[in-house]
C-alpha cells in the first residue's frame, strides 16, 4: 500500500499476517467446525453391518440362526419369506394391437397428376442418364418443368387448416 492509501483510509483494519498464519499453524490436523445448515457430525448415527441385518433376516425367515435355506430345494423356507423368495406369476397379458387406421381422404384429378408430375420430372431425368441416352431438349423441359409445375399446383392448392385461425400472439386460449 501506498501512504496515499493509507491516508485516505479503507475503513478497515490492518491484517496482522505473521498472527493469521500462527492461527493457522496452530489449527493445523484439527478437524474444523461444521458449516450451518449441515447435520452436525457429532449426531452421525454409525451404520449397520450387513453381517448383522443378514443374520436377522435369516433369523426372521427360518426361525433359527444362521441358515438360510434348511429345506429340500424348491421349497419355501420355514415363516413367511423375504422380498427375495417371491417369485412373480407370469400373465398373458397379450400384446398391444393398433386399431385400423381410418382411411385415407379421396383425392381429384389435379391433386394425382400434380404428385406424378413432382415424382415422374426427376424420375425421367434420372433414368436419362442411367440409360445414356441423349438429353434433348423436351425431355429437360419434361422434368424440369413437370416438377416445377406440380410443386407449384401442390403448393397453391394447399389448405389453411381452420379457417378461423389467429394470430399466435394472443395467448392460450380456454
Amino acid at each position: 500500500m501506498t501512504e496515499r492509501d493509507q491516508e485516505r483510509g479503507d475503513g478497515r483494519d490492518p491484517i496482522d499476517e505473521e498472527a493469521a498464519w500462527a492461527e493457522i499453524v496452530a489449527g493445523y490436523g484439527e478437524e474444523p467446525a461444521d458449516p450451518p445448515g449441515l447435520w452436525p457430525r457429532a449426531e452421525d448415527v454409525e451404520p449397520v453391518r450387513r453381517v448383522e441385518a443378514a443374520e436377522g433376516l435369516n433369523d426372521a425367515l427360518n426361525d433359527g440362526p444362521g441358515v438360510l435355506n434348511e429345506g429340500p430345494p424348491g421349497e419355501r423356507p420355514a415363516g413367511d419369506g423375504g422380498p427375495r423368495d417371491w417369485v412373480a406369476e407370469e400373465e398373458d397379458e397379450g400384446h398391444f394391437e393398433p386399431p385400423e387406421p381410418p382411411p385415407l381422404p379421396p383425392t381429384d384429378l389435379t391433386t394425382k397428376l400434380s404428385w406424378l408430375a413432382v415424382l415422374g420430372g426427376p424420375l425421367l431425368l434420372v433414368f436419362t442418364v442411367l440409360f445414356q441416352q441423349q438429353m434433348t431438349w423436351w425431355v429437360v423441359t419434361l422434368g424440369v418443368g413437370g416438377f416445377l409445375g406440380g410443386f407449384a399446383s401442390l403448393v397453391s392448392r394447399m389448405r389453411d387448416g381452420d379457417d378461423d385461425w389467429q394470430d399466435p400472439g394472443n395467448g392460450a386460449v380456454v
